[in-house]
């Protein structure tokens, strides 16, 4: 096997003072709503110089301005607005837009080490936090071009930040790079495993890659299930989709489970299972007509819950614990390939009757969430989660940057679409809430006696009424947490996470999305107050 080209985290350096970097960085990126704002951290000679730009540009504030001054680091300026932040529909990514192509420009014209400097908002409270997770994230660099293109491997060598609003002892500021480096690393490890082509990224070599990540100092518990007969005992439903490309050793399945527990006593607990499909063809009901291409990326959902524990390693926050499952399998077409109308009975004792062989990633998660159901009746403060590439519905529903997410009673109860939904509004990893309905169960309901549940119909999900809401009954109906909601004596929040919108396309890299948003939910209040 050859060695893995594992992501490592920018240098990332706090600046107390833009005068005095001239010979530590060679750009200085401008993050800023308006010009007039940020004149008071500025050199005069640097401030008169933009206002003659802005003299004789009447989209200054718009577009973004390079230029050359001697006050400057490597006498590149790069001037890039947020534009209108207070409109009724502006939100916080106006400046992770900003940063993003402030610094992919200053990437573009030569420099390695830029200095971005921020000047926070009034309105956003992680304006800072934004603006550095988006300058880092122009700094990535693909996995395969990594181990392909050695001479390509990195974009910069280090990164400077400065805020306009640093604490007196700066030691807020240093959490706060530590923080954005941490969630840019997970970030990483989600566009590695998410964006990496179906061969290099297939199941066993997932599995190798999650392995090599988590060491034995990470604090990651890492175990990994390959045999098919442990699929068939306790996975009945992964099975199936596994079972045509289990032919084939390089493509046949894995079942990834992760732990983290943090020090002191727990008080909560997330577990997540991820869909890793690393390609799908839609199996025997195929994707025709060209609706197979970039089908490598229906493994983002396990790719970000990987990446999330990352991130848990990194920082390691204490009191919380995490599980997760990671469901990795290619959807084949094959003699061996599962088919429409067969009866598969899940791992919590639920007949299934398959109705489209396309509809692969709820069959590979409900057994493992299933698992996480059992082992969470007895955690402590338990949040489960499902999170995958699931329908293209919710793009039609929502369009294609944002998270639909869909709770059971109990998560609805506890309001944890509305924390996710604010903790992304924050973090500029936005959500759109949907709701699970009595039309969502009587949909899977099977209307023959061999079958409980039918596990799909045979129309595309985004030529299906509710077609992104039904997907979260199934999983809940199958994987038994039915059984756990408001009207039980055990109620188990769960709650369902379409990132088909979110997760990103070819030919950018994933977005790695909703990881800020978690970690800004689970993760932040513990590391930086």
């Amino acid at each position: 096997m050859a060695p893995i080209d594992l992501p490592t985290a920018v240098d990332v350096q706090l600046v107390k003072n833009l005068s005095s970097s001239l010979n530590d960085y060679d750009a200085l990126v401008l993050v800023a709503t308006d010009l007039n704002e940020i004149t008071p951290y500025l050199d005069v000679a640097v401030t008169k110089h933009l206002q003659s730009f802005r003299e004789v540009n009447s989209s200054f504030h718009d577009d973004i301005t390079v230029s050359v001054h001697e006050n400057v680091p490597g006498k590149r300026l790069v001037f890039s607005p947020t534009g209108p932040v207070n409109r009724d529909y502006d939100d916080v990514r106006r400046f992770s837009d900003a940063a993003l192509a402030g610094v992919k420009k200053a990437i573009g014209i030569g420099a390695k080490a830029p200095l971005v400097a921020s000047f926070g908002s009034t309105k956003y409270r992680q304006a800072n936090l934004v603006t550095l997770l988006a300058a880092l994230e122009a700094t990535y660099v693909p996995l395969q071009v990594r181990e392909e293109v050695p001479d390509k491997k990195t974009k910069v060598n280090k990164l400077g930040f400065f805020t306009g609003q640093a604490s007196p002892d700066n030691e807020y500021d240093q959490r706060l790079i530590d923080y954005a480096r941490a969630v840019e690393f997970g970030r990483a490890v989600g566009r590695d495993i998410g964006g990496a082509d179906p061969e290099r990224m297939a199941p066993p070599r997932v599995a190798e890659y999650v392995q090599e990540l988590f060491g034995k100092s990470s604090g990651i518990k890492v175990n990994v299930i390959k045999d098919k007969k442990e699929f068939e005992k306790g996975y009945p439903l992964f099975a199936a989709v596994n079972r045509a490309a289990s032919v084939v050793d390089r493509h046949h399945g894995r079942l990834i489970f992760l732990e983290y527990v943090g020090e002191g006593e727990i008080n909560t607990t997330a577990l997540f299972v991820g869909k890793g499909i690393t390609f799908d063809t839609g199996g025997l009901d195929i994707k025709a007509g060209g609706h197979m291409a970039g089908m490598s990326y229906d493994k983002c959902g396990a790719a970000n819950v990987t990446g999330f524990f990352k991130v848990l390693s990194e920082l390691k926050p204490k009191q919380f614990k995490a599980i997760g499952v990671l469901a990795v399998a290619r959807n084949n077409c094959g003699e061996e390939g599962y088919t429409g109308d067969e009866v598969i009975t899940s791992r919590g004792g639920v007949r299934v009757r398959i109705g489209n062989t396309d509809a692969e990633g709820r069959m590979v998660m409900a057994d493992p969430l299933c698992y996480i159901k059992e082992l969470a009746v007895k955690e402590v403060n338990p949040h489960l989660f499902t999170m995958a590439t699931l329908t293209g519905h919710v793009i039609r529903a929502y369009g294609s940057n944002y998270t639909a997410t869909v709770d059971n009673g109990p998560a609805r109860g506890a309001e944890i679409s509305q924390k996710l939904q604010a903790a992304g509004d924050e973090v500029g990893d936005p959500f759109e809430i949907s709701t699970v309905r009595r039309e969502d169960y009587a949909f899977i309901a099977d209307e023959s006696e061999t079958a409980d549940v039918l596990q799909c119909n045979n129309l595309p999900s985004s030529g299906t009424s509710r077609g992104h809401q039904f997907p979260a009954a199934f999983l809940a109906r199958v994987s038994g947490l039915d059984k756990h909601g408001l009207d039980s004596a055990q109620p188990l929040r769960y709650t369902h996470l379409d990132i088909a919108g979110s997760g990103g396309e070819l030919p950018q890299s994933p977005t790695a999305r909703p990881i800020p948003a978690l970690c800004q939910m689970f993760i932040a209040d513990r590391v930086l107050h």
